[in-house]
């Protein structure tokens, strides 16, 4: 069965499925804080039990947020997200045997997502999911659908003596047309994702060896941070029939491009249907709700960081010099902007979009599309004054001329992404106390534990000399 958000899937189609297909197990999906995707396996025969009461499990899973007081949990299916695991996603065969997409081969597992509840049935609010639906609603009872189309980059690489290096056989650069068995791999990717219900645009090779981008045909903003919860594992899971590893690591090699995970947003009128972003006959197109949704999130830019880009080794990427985002700006024809402002196609309303581009592929794709929701609509409702658009590219600039007083800078670590998370009372209310401190408190020892390392570099730096 598609994942198609929006369609009010019934139980009785769902059960139908099941048999036509002959489900023997479903996985009982979630998340944990930092985007880690969970699980619980009931065989078929309990999920009917699971949709009328939910399914307990220890709410520890939820990774910094329940411990002790808060550890009963209940999982509590969302049927428009069932569908069935292609045949090279179910758990790998025993060594030996050959896994293909025929039921022979296994047992055929389905998955769904789900909403993590209390005992009494109240939303947890340590659920990241539930901070996205909350997102929702409050875009909704201001009349706007909020729709967002990602780009997702990741690293193929090799698996050497059991660690993954570069990938020597796939030297191709930005959108090459190449006959090299990735774009095979690639291709399997996606269509694997397109047989779960989750429509994609295009793929193709980036900027560095082994680097691939697959991107996703614009929609609603739970189906879509469902869809990049799934699609890394189905990406992880066919990579590995291979013997390769993908990888989702924001910047996994010196001098190299990075991964990011640009997102291009809308906003929609529920009740006509019409982008809300498009004033045709004003500069850039772009109606006055759009330019405070945009002065929104450059507002709260550099307090979202910690959630857009939430590694250490994230900050590695946000560099010069590798069309990643240094400055808290907008633009159109500047690729190195925070928020670029693609040129309309011939249909506007379909084709105007504002691109976030800091955010990595290793954030929780919930938490992310929350706070930027909210950042903008927050634009909106203050009626925030835009800035001037930086359109020069701001990178052929010397240093004294870059660090001019106009923009400011993103943080340059996770450290100082933190401290400005911390100053931004929005972002604590958008999160929840309960996320919000599970977050703070395990990125904070992350921080803490790569500031005590002592590194390769500052060995062979400064040994030598000192």
């Amino acid at each position: 069965m598609a994942d198609k958000r929006g369609d009010h899937t019934s139980y009785e189609q769902v059960m139908a499925t099941i048999k036509n297909e002959r489900i023997r197990f479903v996985n009982l999906e979630f998340t944990d804080v930092v985007g880690v995707a969970k699980c619980v396996t009931v065989p078929v025969e309990q999920f009917a039990d699971c949709v009328r009461h939910g399914k307990w499990f220890d709410g520890s899973a939820l990774e910094n947020i329940a411990r002790v007081a808060e550890s009963d949990m209940y999982l509590y299916p969302d049927l428009a997200t069932f569908t069935t695991l292609p045949g090279k996603v179910r758990p790998a065969p025993r060594i030996g045997s050959r896994q293909s997409d025929s039921e022979s081969d296994g047992d055929v597992v389905a998955r769904v997502i789900c909403d993590v509840r209390e005992p009494d049935g109240e939303r947890f609010d340590g659920d990241p999911r539930a901070a996205l639906l909350n997102a929702i609603e409050e875009a909704r009872a201001m009349g706007f659908k909020y729709q967002v189309a990602p780009e997702l980059e990741f690293f193929l690489l090799q698996v050497e003596d059991k660690k993954p290096i570069p990938l020597q056989d796939d030297p191709g650069s930005y959108f090459d047309l190449s006959t090299k068995f990735t774009v095979t791999i690639r291709s399997e990717m996606v269509h694997a994702l397109q047989s779960m219900g989750i429509k994609i645009e295009g793929s193709h090779h980036e900027v560095a060896a082994g680097q691939h981008e697959i991107d996703f045909e614009i929609g609603d903003a739970l189906h879509i941070a469902d869809s990049l919860l799934t699609a890394k594992y189905v990406i992880k899971a066919i990579a590995s029939q291979q013997n390769l590893y993908a990888t989702f690591l924001p910047k996994p090699f010196y001098k190299k491009n990075g991964s990011g995970l640009h997102i291009h947003q809308q906003l929609i009128n529920i009740e006509t249907g019409k982008n809300v972003f498009v004033d045709e006959h004003a500069e850039y197109a772009l109606s006055e709700i759009a330019r405070g949704f945009i002065a929104g999130q450059l507002a709260h830019a550099r307090s979202m960081c910690a959630i857009l880009a939430p590694l250490v080794n994230s900050y590695k990427r946000l560099v010069r010099g590798y069309e990643a985002p240094v400055f808290v700006n907008w633009g159109r024809v500047n690729r190195q902007a925070l928020i670029r402002v693609p040129r309309p196609g011939t249909d506007p309303q379909t084709s105007m979009r504002i691109e976030l581009r800091c955010t990595d592929p290793s954030c929780n794709p919930h938490l992310a599309l929350a706070v930027m929701l909210r950042a903008g609509l927050d634009g909106i409702q203050r009626k925030l004054t835009l800035p001037p658009a930086m359109d020069e590219n701001i990178f052929l600039h010397d240093e004294s001329e870059r660090l001019r007083p106009r923009a400011r800078l993103l943080p340059a670590t996770l450290g100082e992404a933190l401290d400005s998370m911390r100053e931004d009372a929005l972002i604590r209310d958008v999160l929840g106390d309960t996320i919000y401190e599970g977050f703070v408190d395990a990125k904070s020892i992350e921080w803490t534990e790569y500031r005590q390392q002592v590194h390769n570099w500052e060995i062979e730096r400064y040994l030598p000399v000192f």
